[in-house]
């Protein structure tokens, strides 16, 4: 009998039971640390009455037994192969006792597991004798509890457990390792590990790898690509700064080309142009052509016609040449009819082809909506011919480029933000502003003096205005009525005689629309007038602009006007 109580109870055990967890050696031994405190199983509310409190009994009905089945069967067979002992079968409905356990003999040792048989069942041979088979040579044997005198302690060290399966590392090349030299044999254990000591027997954690071997490659890339790149750009600054950059030889073929260059090109841009049109060779002997031009010129905006096959310096040379530059320059404050004009001789066309072409296609060409509808309007494209420098090839049409115009209007008029800025000035609109800016570019005549005329007109469109009781008394829309030029334009009574709505000496308030297309300078100058008094303003000489409050004080300074342009000649 053990030092332990067997108490009552205790049912056949099996390693595929699921109730009884792993049936090992550990298995048994929790179990009897479980069952020592005298735990009883009872069938029914009896008590066991051959129960011995030292002793662990088995008490099992027959319905307890027919659930078993086999499994009991077969877990009593190796019981009593194990004891050594013929254990009676229980009676159906009725305890039976068990026997003790008995003292270690023959290698032999009861744990008072002993399940009950099934009715009718017959106890196996004894496995050590010859009659029956040896169990603890079969696959289904399992190792017996161990005695008293035999158990391990708890502070015994447990026999070493196979190591728990590690997935396999990714092979790496030994280019992106640690560099120490046991990581090329596939061993990851360490050294001391396999020596029978270290860290790795104690089950410590094998030292990871501290470099990522996709970073590195992509890292090596990176610095390669540099590389190349450097070499590239280096090599192109030296061929730049030292070597000679292909170049045609002389003054080019017969074949001529016509090449436009936009507004703001720089050299690279431009040689460009001419490399894809086949005019120079490279772009570096473009540039290096035009670094060494003598008078520092630079090369405007414009369509250029040259020869295929120049060279360098030929090419340079003949864009420096306003001859050879196809552009079309609009002075600031010039009329719509002078522009037409300039078309007409730019194109090659017959006097008067461009004008009906801007009256019949007024509405195609791109003025905004706020541009058109106004009554009595002369020229519905006054003041959106923006003065400008525009490229104009041989065989261009009218409309193309009026259309350039028109957009180049819509560009900076967006810019300066004169529809929002009109209303704040005590305008109706944009097309107002559009028409002051106009009269401030004719009537200022000199930039420094378009403020303070801006200022004259808006005194001259107050309602309170007693000077000139609201008109505006412009010569320059006497001549843009006569489609003149001119400072004589007659006596205040014959102007007023004049039926046109553009005649400031008869209305009251601005003409239908602009009287000239004017430039930057002067909307700004109609967006921004300098405070002040004046209704009146005479211009004495280029230096000099005379303003004044009254009537009288303007006719003063209008005779000194007279006596400058007498001492002048004119």
């Amino acid at each position: 009998m053990t030092e332990y109580g067997r108490g009552p109870g205790s049912e056949p055990w099996h390693p595929e039971d699921p109730a009884h967890g792993h049936q090992g050696w550990e298995g048994q031994q929790a179990y009897h640390q479980q069952t020592q405190y005298g735990q009883q199983a009872q069938y029914g509310n009896q008590q066991d009455p051959y129960q011995d409190p030292y002793q662990q009994q088995s008490q099992q009905g027959y319905g307890d037994q027919q659930d078993h089945g086999d499994q009991q069967h077969r877990a009593g067979q190796e019981s009593e192969a194990r004891s050594g002992h013929h254990q009676v079968p229980a009676q159906q409905g009725y305890p039976q006792p068990t026997y003790a356990g008995q003292p270690y003999d023959n290698g032999t040792w009861d744990t008072g597991q002993q399940a009950a048989m099934p009715y009718g069942a017959h106890a196996p041979a004894d496995p050590y004798g010859a009659q029956g088979p040896d169990l603890y040579g079969t696959p289904e044997a399992y190792p017996p509890p161990q005695p008293p005198g035999r158990r391990r302690s708890e502070t015994e060290p447990r026999p070493e457990q196979d190591p728990p399966r590690e997935e396999p590392e990714e092979e790496s090349h030994p280019f992106f390792s640690d560099g120490d030299p046991d990581d090329g044999d596939g061993d990851d254990e360490p050294a001391a590990s396999r020596r029978g000591g270290g860290q790795g027997r104690r089950g410590g954690k094998k030292k990871k790898k501290s470099r990522n071997g996709l970073a590195c490659l992509v890292v090596a890339l990176v610095m390669a690509g540099g590389a190349s790149g450097v070499a590239y750009f280096g090599y192109q600054f030296w061929q730049g700064r030292f070597g000679e950059a292909p170049d045609f030889a002389g003054d080019g073929t017969s074949e001529t080309v016509q090449v436009e260059i936009p507004k703001g090109a720089g050299g690279y841009e431009i040689a460009a142009l001419l490399v894809e049109n086949g005019v120079v060779k490279s772009q570096g002997a473009f540039v290096s052509a035009q670094e060494k031009n003598p008078n520092g010129k630079s090369i405007q905006d414009g369509v250029y016609t040259l020869r295929k096959g120049m060279s360098a310096a030929s090419a340079v040379e003949a864009m420096l040449d306003p001859e050879n530059r196809n552009a079309l320059t609009i002075p600031e404050g010039k009329r719509s009819a002078y522009i037409y004009a300039q078309i007409d001789k730019k194109l090659e066309l017959k006097p008067g082809t461009t004008e009906s072409v801007a009256k019949a296609k007024a509405s195609t060409l791109g003025l905004p909506a706020w541009a058109t509808g106004h009554p009595d309007v002369k020229d519905p494209l006054e003041g959106f011919l923006f003065p400008a420098s525009y490229p104009v090839a041989k065989g261009a049409k009218p409309e193309d480029v009026l259309k350039r115009m028109v957009a180049r209007a819509n560009t900076e008029y967006g810019r300066l933000d004169i529809e929002t800025k009109a209303k704040s000035l005590g305008l109706r609109g944009p097309w107002e502003l559009l028409t002051v800016a106009s009269m401030v570019q004719v009537e200022g005549k000199y930039k420094h003096d378009f403020d303070k005329v801006s200022r004259v007109v808006y005194n001259r469109l107050k309602p309170n205005n007693i000077e000139t009781v609201g008109r505006l008394e412009f010569d320059s829309t006497i001549n843009y009525i006569k489609e003149e030029s001119t400072l004589d334009v007659g006596t205040v009574a014959d102007l007023r005689k004049i039926d046109d709505p553009y005649n400031t000496y008869d209305i009251k308030g601005l003409t239908p629309g602009p009287i000239s297309n004017p430039g930057v300078d002067a909307i700004r100058s109609a967006l921004n007038p300098t405070p002040g008094p004046w209704y009146y303003f005479v211009s004495i000489n280029e230096d000099k602009t005379v303003f004044s409050v009254t009537n009288e004080e303007h006719n003063r300074n209008v005779e000194q006007y007279e006596k400058e342009r007498e001492n002048s000649g004119q």
